[in-house]
């Protein structure tokens, strides 16, 4: 089962394999483009995001959202700037912190959990994909889209 909201030209993606290496998605991710992984938190059930850049084919965490300071979350001193967030919450900015290329290992929590990717030209709901999974999220840095 793969979905795909990545446009059909060649070019960076960011890739969902499970630990099997099947693509379960992709979504475009060009140079200076931001993609966020959001979700629900598994305590408070408050939002939560991080997300990441592409920066010269590496992908890196540069913000995270927390809905507050529940179980888990919070500021890690040296790691970021707090701020607050509009409408409530906190952005930590600044973050700058590279993925290894092999990428980022992610259990997939259930549809109430939410694990969205977002990126500016369409989404992927890895939840309703791929629920209870473990996947990899990684920087494909020129793939061409392959008909699934």
């Amino acid at each position: 089962f793969a979905v795909s909201a990545a446009s059909a030209q060649a070019g960076p993606k960011l890739v969902v394999e499970t630990s099997q290496g099947a693509v379960l998605g992709k979504l475009d991710f060009g140079e200076g483009q931001e993609i966020c992984l959001s979700w629900a938190h598994s305590v408070s059930g408050g939002a939560v995001q991080d997300c990441f850049e592409n920066r010269r084919g590496e992908m890196v965490l540069t913000r995270s959202y927390l809905h507050d300071f529940a179980a888990g979350l919070g500021d890690i001193a040296g790691r970021g700037t707090l701020e607050p967030a509009d409408g409530g919450g906190y952005w930590i900015t600044g973050i700058d912190e590279t993925i290894p290329p092999e990428g980022l290992v992610l259990r997939v929590g259930a549809p109430r959990v939410g694990h969205v990717l977002q990126a500016a030209d369409g989404s992927l709901n890895l939840s309703a994909i791929a629920p209870g999974a473990r996947v990899t999220l990684r920087l494909a840095p020129d793939m061409p889209q392959a008909a699934d």
